[in-house]
């Protein structure tokens, strides 16, 4: 099994190189290319991930057709014959090695200009949220955290009552740090509430869906960027890079719940004691296929179909 963790096209300029995502810029659009690459506390790892990139790619590509009633989104498309020529038009030599490299894993898309907030929408107290929550006194007393009330006397991974929209900065290097919605308006304008709205909106019917198909969105982050005046729907969307998914049957509030993400990556790094600074460890065998085959799983429950 192919595993790509780099990418490069033959006369093309050296993509920018994200954590995950190879960005090659063509002008008037963009071809982004989910690697299978895979980070954990904020550091790259030696290893691949198999089908990694090109499950991202395909959830992201079935939540924006599923969504786009309520946004308008940035793919242009996913044809490898359409990118192939998007590449030549511009000076690329594309060839059958190029083209089964980028396969499957593949989005062309408008360029937009990015708003300079993540949009977190969270339907359960989960992660750095309720370590914020219990820090705040949460256990014992109401709080209102980043202007958002929460009763007293919740426990890890309860449902809220309503999905609440927690922002974020958009770090550079490092974390990004939630805030309010009133300093994302500070940040990015009065925009910033449409895209509140907007998010809470995808959220809302993203959970519906999944959870017929036994899966819980316990939250998401999403990103939107402006062209034309228009708020459009960009990067990814509804993947377990960018959400917590949880399986139903397994889920009991009260601890923390067993995700379909890079949670044996980082149990395994946990237990051998490595500092968390470059470099990573390699990989096992095992977690690199246990971790692949979550990555699959997910797509399969909320798709209803295999990864091929």
């Amino acid at each position: 099994m192919r595993v790509v963790t780099q990418t490069h096209i033959a006369g093309l300029p050296a993509p920018k190189r994200g954590k995950v995502r190879d960005i090659y810029d063509l002008g008037d659009s963009l071809l982004i290319v989910a690697t299978d690459r895979i980070s954990a506390f904020d550091v790259v790892l030696p290893n691949g991930i198999p089908d990694k990139g090109r499950v991202l790619t395909q959830l992201s590509l079935y939540w924006f057709e599923r969504t786009q009633h309520i946004v308008r989104n940035h793919v242009l498309s996913a044809d490898i014959d359409a990118i192939a020529s998007a590449l030549e038009a511009v000076g690329a030599q594309v060839d059958e090695g190029t083209c089964a490299m980028l396969e499957g894993r593949s989005m062309l898309v408008v360029k937009t200009k990015p708003y300079p907030v993540e949009c977190v929408v969270r339907g359960y107290l989960a992660g750095s949220l309720w370590k914020e929550y219990v820090q705040a006194g949460g256990r014992e007393n109401p709080v209102t955290l980043h202007g958002i009330d929460l009763p007293a006397g919740l426990r890890e991974s309860d449902r809220l009552e309503e999905p609440i929209f927690t922002p974020a900065t958009k770090a550079e290097v490092g974390h990004d740090e939630n805030i309010s919605l009133e300093q994302a308006v500070a940040i990015a304008g009065e925009v910033a509430r449409e895209l509140a709205r907007l998010s809470v909106e995808i959220y809302r019917f993203a959970r519906e869906e999944a959870a017929q198909k036994g899966i819980i969105i316990a939250d998401t982050k999403f990103e939107f960027g402006e062209k034309d005046g228009q708020i459009l729907l960009i990067d990814e969307v509804l993947t377990p890079d960018s959400s917590r998914f949880w399986a139903v049957d397994d889920y009991v509030p009260g601890r923390s719940q067993p995700s379909f993400d890079k949670q044996y990556v980082r149990d395994w790094l946990e237990s051998t004691g490595w500092d968390k600074t470059p470099p990573a460890p390699d990989l096992p065998d095992e977690v690199v296929q246990k971790t692949s085959e979550k990555y699959r799983e997910a797509y399969r429950r909320v798709t209803g179909k295999e990864l091929h």
